[in-house]
């Protein structure tokens, strides 16, 4: 982490002003201290282009001390597009009757890690729908095949809430992180965005769960989902400064034509920029997508997450014939791209912005963190 003294000189040059609270806020952010929720929703509400920029600026110097200019490239394999589950805001729910469904082989899935591994992945992130089709038995075969064939390779599971045991066996089979986004970080705004029969203390557990059981564990959130207001995204930041997860995935919430969000105004490239920066300078080691749902919403968004303090890219590793199915929200880019058109597309566009894209597993560099994190929360 940079000396804090430095920090705070970048914030209080002549031309550049705000009121003694947010200055307070700002200064114990690059300092490493911990916020309230209050500094934080202070933090949000009275941000300026001005702040956001200094914020950037630093949040790039922590990336590039801990990372230098690696970007870490995450080939996706969305290998079912069926869901159990009725969330409010994703393409794939259940009532979607207009998707045409869709289930992988494991031989179909190791072709797609074939594809990303000649490109230089070192890292296949296994994303679904809840589709109870796919056991832990089942499961567990795909990731030994993935393992076997690519030892040098980690192995990503982004399959929603399952119970511990399962987890365990997945992880025993040889996964190495776990995503799963906490969506929003306050339980009344979660009740908003899913059906009665979710549980966000349920969706919290496993989150707890994985870490117990020693994945890597991914959160993140939605940016400027329906009825999201500052003090939910307060929270959120809150969340993430206490559980300190090792990959963080925020994106702007986009509508989906056929969900009950459909005419909801989708979340703002600045909002997001914003708090890929405060990320990256709550958790300086973080691992930071910039997603494919900031492409979307701009031509550049990844460039700028990248800007902005992000250095992981998740490309689409999925047959070109179905990713059309897994149109989770409207107009998602890189829908008809082969992976050798994608990587170099990426590369390409990472070198606009000073950065090189890594053939790495990308692993978190922060030396002690499991020991050091594990007493921090209890399960209830």
């Amino acid at each position: 982490m940079l000396d804090s003294g430095v920090s705070q000189a970048h914030i209080s040059g002549k031309n550049f002003s705000m009121n003694n609270d947010m200055k307070q806020c700002i200064e114990k952010l690059l300092s490493g201290e911990r916020l309230t929720r209050e500094e934080f929703c202070l933090l949000i509400q009275e941000r300026t282009k001005e702040t956001a920029s200094k914020i950037a600026e630093e949040a790039r110097r922590r990336k590039q001390a801990v990372y230098g200019d690696s970007i870490f490239l995450r080939g996706i394999v969305e290998f079912s597009n069926v869901c159990k589950n009725d969330c409010y805001y994703c393409g794939i729910r259940k009532s979607n009757e207009h998707v045409r469904r869709y289930r992988l082989s494991k031989e179909e899935i190791l072709q797609c890690c074939r594809a990303g591994y000649e490109i230089g992945m070192r890292t296949f992130v296994l994303q679904s729908g809840e589709d109870g089709a796919y056991t832990d038995s089942v499961l567990e075969e795909i990731i030994r095949g993935i393992k076997k064939e690519f030892p040098d390779c980690a192995v990503t599971l982004s399959l929603g809430e399952r119970d511990k045991d399962s987890y365990q066996r997945l992880y025993d089979a040889g996964a190495d992180r776990y995503l799963l986004r906490h969506e929003t970080a306050d339980p009344e705004h979660y009740r908003k965005l899913h059906p009665e029969y979710m549980s966000f203390e349920h969706r919290m557990h496993c989150l707890y769960e994985l870490r117990e059981i020693g994945y890597d564990v991914g959160a993140g959130m939605m940016v400027g989902s329906p009825y999201q207001t500052e003090r939910e995204l307060a929270e959120d930041l809150y969340f993430i400064q206490d559980f300190r997860p090792e990959m963080c995935g925020i994106g702007p919430f986009i509508p989906h034509r056929d969900t009950p969000f459909r005419d909801q105004p989708a979340g703002t490239l600045e909002m997001t920029l914003f708090l890929l920066s405060v990320i990256r300078l709550i958790e300086p080691e973080v691992l930071l997508p910039a997603t494919t749902a900031l492409g979307t919403i701009d031509p550049r968004g990844r460039e700028k997450g990248v800007l902005a303090g992000a250095n992981v890219i998740m490309p689409n590793l999925s047959p070109v014939r179905v990713r059309h199915q897994y149109e989770l929200y409207d107009n998602k880019i890189c829908m008809d791209d082969e992976a050798g058109q994608c990587g170099a597309c990426i590369e390409l566009r990472m070198r606009t912005v000073g950065s090189r894209i890594a053939v790495d597993r990308g692993d978190i560099r922060r030396d002690g963190f499991r020991s050091g994190i594990l007493c921090r929360k209890k399960l209830e």
